[in-house]
């Protein structure tokens, strides 16, 4: 890092922080890019913007006791890290995941900050979750489960203080257990509480779809700036969860074919393109692994522990899980034509695959900037519950795909501003970081 005073503050985050390695990675890479910002902005240095922002609000840890079916007795545990306030009320989804620990937590809701900022919506950035694994669960369990959660969250979340949603592991399923709990235990209707719930209780129509479409949207827009489209473009998704599925859908919408989609077991490879509804059915209606898709398209072949880097393809979206992508994959998708690589995931790519990526010149979509379709459309959600309204699907869609055309103009602008034309990484930490900042400075030292 060039900058000494920052070198400084990311070591002070090594000592302060011990063993959380993701949240190291992710507050590195934010600072790296703001010593621009200090520079035009030397109010922010005085004000101590930086170790502030670092510095959560507010972290909750708390215990989560749960029967299963057997009558056993388990022990969980929770999170709610509520991190930056200053542009509203905290925003960001529960992951339930047995990777799930306080490091994890903390990354996730520092990167929240500066996504939630880049939608220009009203929403700070927070996190949870918890390391209970809902696979092989029952429904019982899960409610259960969510339930014990719930019991302690619910008194330090509101829809003007601080609005959770769904991630890894939580679903629409889950959102009804949790909201249920959530009402039974505060004898309130406050649907603005959470965001991805079902359509029949205050959801919002294009909420499921939003991570993956906006995903796909934003690298449409990368494309367009280089005067190409996803027509007739072979492309490879990671993941097969509801990121992954609407990445398909909409890339297949907007004349790409996706060829490969994975889970933690394995990748599918289908020339023909991947078949989008089996994938719903396989995955939302069945919850069963990737690996069955080749018993209804026989053509298509299963690997087993494969490296979905390994297929050569034109677009690459990674929308599984953090790191995912490493130096040697992000080497192997430049090598084999990659042009454009669009995060749905959060942080799927390692450091040193960024480099790769930036060096090459391709056009790379970082996660707080690409992903931010969710958020965004779980901020309309909430719009729509305080106004007991329901929005058709054709007008919330068409409000995303502004909001990403929004998202990339500002980060492909703010790049530009800074001398870093076409970083779009350097572009969002940057931009999302200025508009928390200066709403920090104008409340005080808080």
């Amino acid at each position: 890092m060039k900058d000494e005073k920052l070198e400084s503050i990311y070591q002070d985050v090594l000592r302060r922080n011990p063993g959380e390695a993701e949240f190291h990675q992710a507050a590195r890479e934010v600072l790296e890019s703001v010593g621009p910002v200090l520079a035009k902005y030397p109010e922010f240095r005085e004000r101590k913007i930086i170790e502030r922002i670092i510095e959560p609000e507010r972290q909750i840890i708390f215990r989560v006791p749960w029967q299963d079916d057997k009558g056993e007795v388990h022990v969980n545990r929770g999170f709610r890290v509520q991190y930056n306030s200053a542009l509203g009320p905290y925003k960001g989804g529960l992951r339930f995941h047995p990777s799930v620990y306080l490091g994890i937590i903390k990354f996730l809701g520092f990167e929240q900050i500066f996504k939630n900022a880049l939608t220009g919506l009203p929403i700070g950035g927070g996190k949870g979750g918890s390391d209970f694994d809902p696979k092989g669960k029952s429904d019982d369990e899960i409610m259960r489960f969510c339930q014990s959660f719930m019991t302690e969250l619910w008194r330090y979340i509101g829809e003007h203080t601080d609005v959770p949603a769904g991630d890894i592991g939580v679903g629409g399923r889950e959102i009804g257990y949790l909201y249920g709990q959530f009402k039974r235990l505060t004898s309130r209707y406050e649907a603005g509480v959470l965001t991805g719930k079902g359509l029949d209780y205050g959801g919002s129509l294009v909420r499921t779809e939003a991570t993956g479409y906006g995903a796909t949207f934003f690298v449409e827009e990368m494309l367009k700036v280089r005067k190409d489209s996803f027509d007739g473009k072979r492309c490879v998704v990671s993941g097969s969860g509801n990121v992954a599925i609407y990445t398909v859908e909409k890339i297949h919408q907007l004349g790409g074919k996706v060829v490969a989609c994975s889970d933690s077991n394995g990748y599918i490879l289908d020339e023909k393109g991947i078949d989008v509804e089996l994938l719903k059915q396989l995955k939302e209606q069945e919850r069963r692994r990737i690996k069955d898709y080749v018993e209804y398209r026989k053509h298509a072949r299963y690997v087993d522990g494969g490296n979905i880097w390994e297929i050569p393809c034109q677009v690459a979206m990674p929308s599984a899980t953090q790191n995912e992508i490493n130096g040697k994959d992000a080497a192997l998708l430049v090598k084999n034509g990659c042009i454009a690589v669009g995060e749905g995931a959060n942080m799927p790519t390692t450091p040193e695959g960024i480099q790769v990526f930036l060096q090459a010149g391709i056009a790379y979509g970082p996660g707080k900037a690409a992903n931010a379709g969710g958020v965004a459309t779980s901020a309309l959600e909430m719009q729509q519950n305080a106004s007991r309204d329901s929005w058709t699907f054709e007008y919330t869609e068409k409000r995303l795909a502004n909001i990403m055309k929004n998202i990339h103009q500002t980060c492909f602008e703010t790049a530009e501003e800074f001398g870093a034309k076409g970083n779009y990484v350097v572009g969002a930490n940057i931009a999302g970081f200025i508009k928390v900042a200066k709403a920090m400075v104008a409340h005080g030292l808080i």
